[in-house]
């Protein structure tokens, strides 16, 4: 089967995949890579090369960069001007992705917003506001996150973040809530095992995100296709524009699920610590974040939103603990 026929084929399959509302299919036959050379058809908007001289950006040290502020304390109403901003207001402006399926996505049948991450900010607005559905959802391109929060588009970004050092200069971060592990996604068939097999590889990563870097450092040898949505990743893939994808097993997840003819690859590659995203000086703000995320670990609520999103990673972990600074 040629590249291109098999590509219309797996297409075809993700989209009934789509419509039976992201469920997964039986997986799909081992097939033998297409020889030949890369797919030509037009790449999906913002997709581009990184250019391979271009090194990656040096990391900076913070010494701990999931520390954050202590939750008000037990019994008392999280206040504040940023607080009671977002109560007069009556509503939490959160930023979001919709091609991040079971994390944040659009359900096919209802069209509703759904995922872990919405789940997880639902809880936030229930604490506030004393509703989960007081929430206005802002989609936003991985690389206007930290924008979106610092001009004042939204208040919170949940949206698969991982706390860096680096984003720490630009905004400010709640305790982590998840840590996720980047991990590699190709087709079944293909002779992809593990980060050595990708030199002279094509990789789509998402624009702005730390799975970026991360790859150019461990394997410079590979040509890493930069995109702004996953979704976009995943189309190139199918099309045979690349060879694999890189990010995190959260995501791989979401988009295996939506294709029977891939598979997550090879073992970790880095831990990604998701955190809530806050502008700097909402101080307010970020405690009373952390005192919703300490409840749903400990009232169970993590473990149910888990069991309801991501057991195709394997059995519920214990929520990640807590680090604070003060």
């Amino acid at each position: 089967m040629t590249g291109r026929v098999r590509a219309g084929a797996v297409v075809a399959a993700t989209v009934a995949a789509v419509v039976v509302g992201g469920c997964s299919a039986p997986p799909g036959p081992s097939i033998a890579p297409p020889a030949g050379p890369y797919y030509t058809a037009p790449q999906p908007e913002g997709a581009t090369v990184v250019p391979p001289t271009s090194p990656p950006p040096r990391p900076v040290d913070c010494h701990e960069p999931t520390a954050s502020l202590r939750p008000f304390p037990d019994g008392e109403r999280p206040t504040g001007p940023t607080v009671d901003a977002i109560r007069a207001r009556g509503r939490l402006i959160v930023g979001i992705d919709t091609g991040s399926n079971l994390m944040s996505f659009r359900a096919p049948a209802t069209g509703t917003v759904e995922g872990f991450d919405v789940d997880v900010a639902r809880e936030i607005a229930r604490d506030l506001l004393g509703s989960p559905d007081a929430v206005d959802f802002r989609i936003l391109p991985y690389t206007e996150r930290e924008h979106a929060l610092s001009d004042g588009v939204v208040d919170i970004v949940a949206k698969t973040m991982s706390i860096t050092c680096e984003r720490r200069e630009h905004i400010d971060f709640s305790s982590v809530y998840y840590i996720a592990h980047q991990r590699i996604l190709t087709v079944d068939g293909y002779p992809i095992g593990g980060v050595g097999d990708l030199a002279g590889k094509r990789v789509c990563v998402g624009d702005g995100t730390t799975s970026l870097d991360r790859i150019r450092a461990l394997q410079p040898a590979a040509v890493v296709v930069s995109a702004p949505m996953w979704a976009d990743c995943l189309v190139m893939l199918q099309q045979r524009q690349v060879d694999a994808i890189t990010t995190d097993d959260t995501l791989l997840a979401g988009l295996s699920t939506q294709d029977p003819y891939t598979r997550i690859v090879g073992g970790s590659l880095g831990d990604e610590p998701y955190g809530i995203g806050i502008a700097h000086h909402h101080d307010d703000l970020v405690r009373a974040v952390n005192g919703t995320l300490d409840r749903i670990r400990r009232d169970g609520t993590w473990e149910q939103l888990y069991q309801r999103w991501l057991t195709v990673l394997g059995p519920a972990p214990t929520p990640p603990a807590a680090t604070y600074r003060n």
